[in-house]
């Protein structure tokens, strides 16, 4: 089958490029702009809420991210990123692979805070600071699960630390890591990882959707 990917750079499609990194699969990349180039008809033919990321392989299409993640593994793995159904890791890497979505839900919030409505005017600060503490208690729940771990499962790196991985990236946009020591530990370490720097754009890219370190109160 011939694998085709659609992407925007530092959104969830992140989360399948650095996966598909991860399995040395072969894929056509097509980067695309957020904006109007996700709203064209050609893009809706294949993703009809125009959005990212979209998955084609063959006659399957797939938009769900954390669905992505799974077809892969089971479509591709060899149980190395996987967990098959009986394995006795799998309850496990069920659960933090949808516990990521927790994780990076309240970072897309602020992400539409801060950069998305561009007004500042419209923006909302109960908002950002209601959404800002929900992130830092999701991370604090993180925290505490990779205590003695280096990756989510105990066995080791998986698909689910590249789902993980990509709300904890975006996390680190909008909180101080620092407060939560096995969290910045555990991102440095996904970070060194060569499928994660393949999967980052480059600091002068265009299409890049955050342009600094930190946003809102923690900005610089």
């Amino acid at each position: 089958m011939s694998i085709t990917l659609y992407h925007c750079h530092q959104s969830r499609s992140m989360r399948s490029l650095w996966l598909l990194k991860e399995l040395g699969l072969e894929f056509e990349l097509k980067v695309m702009p957020f904006g109007r180039a996700l709203r064209e008809p050609e893009y809706l033919a294949v993703h009809p809420l125009g959005r990212v990321p979209c998955l084609v392989d063959g006659d399957v299409t797939l938009f769900e991210s954390l669905a992505i993640c799974q077809y892969l593994c089971e479509t591709y793995d060899d149980g190395t990123l996987g967990r098959a159904a009986g394995h006795r890791e799998r309850i496990e890497w069920l659960q933090w692979l949808h516990y990521s979505e927790t994780v990076l839900i309240h970072g897309q919030m602020l992400t539409q805070q801060y950069l998305v409505i561009e007004d500042e005017t419209l923006r909302s600060p109960l908002l950002q600071k209601l959404e800002t503490r929900r992130l830092e208690k999701s991370l604090e729940v993180l925290n505490d699960a990779l205590d003695g771990r280096d990756y989510m499962l105990a066995s080791g790196f998986t698909a689910v630390d590249t789902a993980m991985g990509f709300s904890v990236y975006m996390a680190d946009r909008f909180t101080s890591l620092s407060n939560y020591p096995n969290v910045a530990a555990y991102f440095e370490r996904l970070r060194a990882r060569p499928a994660f720097q393949a999967s980052e754009p480059a600091l002068d890219d265009p299409l890049r959707v955050y342009t600094q370190d930190r946003y809102g109160e923690f900005g610089r």
